[in-house]
């Protein structure tokens, strides 16, 4: 499996297809699996980079404090191992965040963003405390007593009555987390600085996509950044949640193909 060491730390990626690259940052609490559905079609026409986050998937453990700009040095680490100078950087929560940092730290690396269900701000107090209550609960007896709750999070009340085989396959990939790694990308949320004024500086494509049923990172986050990113596009998914990748495979397909032809050419 392709790796590379980053300051004594295992950053693993799985790369497919030929073309102009894509990279691929997954949400909170999953893997570069969230891309599954959509990685044959992205391949046909680009070289796509699936990235594990540290603490995540098959990478190393988070064993140190971090914030969200370590995280985004750590995908160009990624790009600059294969030797790619600009790629479309996509981001699903957490990786969105990760991908608006990257085009306004690295600009000449991103040629286009594409969001998924993302915030610009910073984490209300509210969610802070809440995510202080989860961790404690899961610092000390483990993931599964919040299991719960991260289901409703993550996937929208549609998904959670309709796809049980898919909550089923998540259940086990969230228990899979390891607890302290979990805990070092809690608090790199949770002290994340609000980005929307920078947003409004990106001179770069742009596609916006939130899932009507998200709970976690509701619409009105998405929509603030379309706001904010001059001559970028706006889609909302109906009967998703926060992982519409996963839960509307399709329809995200059709909207990043668009997309993507728009700014590639077909």
């Amino acid at each position: 499996m392709p790796a590379i060491t980053r300051n004594g730390l295992k950053l693993h990626f799985d790369t497919q297809g030929d073309g102009p690259a894509i990279v691929l940052c997954h949400s909170f609490l999953c893997s570069g699996k969230i891309w599954q559905p959509q990685l044959q079609m992205l391949s046909e026409r680009h070289t796509v980079i699936n990235v594990d986050f540290r603490g995540h998937g098959q990478s190393g453990p988070a064993d140190v404090p971090c914030t969200l700009n370590d995280l985004v040095d750590d995908v160009v680490a990624i790009l600059d191992h294969l030797q790619i100078d600009k790629a479309i950087w996509f981001g699903l929560s957490i990786g969105g965040m990760v991908a608006m940092r990257a085009a306004i730290n690295h600009p000449a690396r991103v040629k286009a963003l594409v969001l998924f269900d993302t915030d610009a701000g910073e984490e209300d107090r509210w969610v802070r405390w809440r995510n202080r209550a989860l961790g404690l609960v899961t610092r000390m007896f483990g993931i599964r007593p919040v299991l719960p709750k991260v289901e409703q999070l993550m996937f929208g009340s549609t998904t959670r009555r309709s796809q049980p085989e898919l909550l089923e396959q998540w259940r086990a990939e969230f228990l899979a987390v390891r607890v302290a790694s979990a805990m070092r990308m809690l608090g790199a949320l949770n002290t994340r600085q609000d980005l929307t004024s920078k947003l409004k500086s990106l001179q770069l494509p742009a596609l916006v996509v939130v899932g009507a049923e998200d709970k976690a990172l509701p619409p009105d986050r998405s929509r603030a950044i379309a706001a904010a990113i001059n001559g970028s596009q706006f889609e909302m998914i109906e009967n998703s949640g926060h992982v519409p990748t996963l839960e509307k495979p399709a329809a995200v397909n059709k909207i990043v193909r668009d997309f993507l032809d728009r700014i590639d050419g077909p």
